[in-house]
């Protein structure tokens, strides 16, 4: 049984996995390459202004650690999701500017404001929210330009500019930015929401708005379509060095993974030859072979669709999972090497370590690097070096 320990912004107790008699789990966090990917982003980007998101506890890193080490390496802005992740920011000391942009449209947003982070707000509802219940607080007005998920949508931006307008010259409110977001579908589709925007943008001029912040570009976009930059990019992957096309073979030059997944053998046993391996048994051992279990499995984010597709980085050599992946553990063979109980197993890292990728886990998995490194969880130690 692991100690008791609260974690911070929480008001329950927690099991804490680190009771020294449980097995190893941890996701060291390379902070380093969080800065260093930060500065490659903003020289290509070249943007005055440089946000990066870290939202859903950055991207499975930790925020408070992925947050200051991106302002080290030159971010001026943070994103989040939802506004308790900003909090969370602000209650372990980050000062920074912060945007977050999934707001519950019935809430009273004073403490938010009061914190000094801007809202997004998506709809003529949610400005009039913000203006009643945080009087001149700032906000970024979400635009949908092709994705259909939460911004305003075409339709009602010219109510909704009249609206901020008029309650930005009461000073109920600030309108500070404008945003949106690419679907990164095709050239073509990314090409028609580049002109929605600067639509939007011109409308929301002539209702009497001027935002300093106009941001468009995600990770994909600030690399690959510099027309899209505006005033800031938004980006979130790349600064944890996972692609942001889906794609293993398509990690921006320059960007290091900033996470590696590592555990120990926690045993070791030789089998025979028609041995079945874990449930369902749909993988059996031609020849004899010898196995080593791997404390990890679904319930710390290690994908089970990547069941005998995967591989792990163990003794200097890429070793192929064998059999389904578990809840806790799975299996991986490595023939008549010696392996010893305690020997480190890396399933995903830097891949100039000759360590898989968070985007090869993806593509085992039918799934995209971004899963593999969010998913990861609270059983593994975040670790930052």
């Amino acid at each position: 049984m692991g100690r008791l320990r609260v974690l911070p912004g929480a008001g329950e107790p927690a099991l804490d996995p680190r009771s020294g008699t449980a097995p190893v789990r941890r996701a060291r966090i390379d902070t380093g390459a969080i800065e260093h990917n930060v500065r490659v982003l903003r020289e290509i980007a070249g943007t005055p202004e440089f946000l990066a998101v870290v939202k859903a506890d950055g991207y499975g890193h930790g925020a408070a650690t992925a947050a200051r080490a991106a302002l080290a390496g030159g971010a001026t802005w943070l994103g989040t999701a939802d506004p308790d992740e900003a909090l969370a920011l602000r209650r372990a000391g980050v000062v920074a500017p912060i945007l977050a942009w999934i707001l519950h449209t019935d809430a009273d947003f004073g403490e938010i404001a009061a914190a000094g982070i801007d809202l997004g707000v998506s709809s003529e509802v949610q400005v009039e929210r913000v203006a009643a219940t945080a009087p001149g607080a700032a906000v970024q007005i979400k635009l949908d330009t092709g994705l259909s998920r939460n911004g305003v949508e075409a339709p009602a931006w010219g109510r909704v500019f009249e609206t901020a307008a008029a309650l930005e010259h009461e000073g109920a409110i600030r309108v500070r930015g404008l945003f949106s977001h690419l679907a990164n579908t095709s050239a073509a589709e990314d090409a028609l929401a580049e002109e929605r925007f600067a639509d939007a943008v011109r409308l929301a001029r002539g209702a009497g708005l001027d935002p300093a912040l106009l941001h468009l570009s995600s990770t994909a976009a600030a690399v690959s379509r510099p027309q899209a930059a505006y005033t800031m990019v938004r980006c979130g992957i790349g600064i944890y060095g996972v692609s942001p096309f889906g794609d293993a073979a398509r990690v921006p030059a320059g960007l290091r993974p900033a996470m590696t997944l590592a555990t120990e053998v926690a045993a070791v046993r030789r089998i025979a030859p028609g041995t079945g391996v874990s449930y369902d048994h749909v993988w059996r051992a031609d020849v004899a072979t010898t196995l080593a279990l791997v404390p990890l499995g679904y319930a710390d984010g290690v994908p089970r669709a990547a069941s005998g597709r995967a591989e792990v980085l163990l003794g200097g050599v890429r070793r192929p999972v064998r059999g389904r992946i578990a809840m806790d553990q799975f299996l991986v063979d490595v023939g008549d090497d010696e392996v010893r109980v305690g020997d480190e197993v890396v399933l995903f890292g830097d891949p100039a370590t000759g360590a898989p990728s968070a985007d090869e886990w993806g593509a085992w998995a039918d799934t995209i690097g971004y899963e593999i490194v969010t998913r990861i969880g609270p059983r593994v130690e975040r670790e930052p070096t």
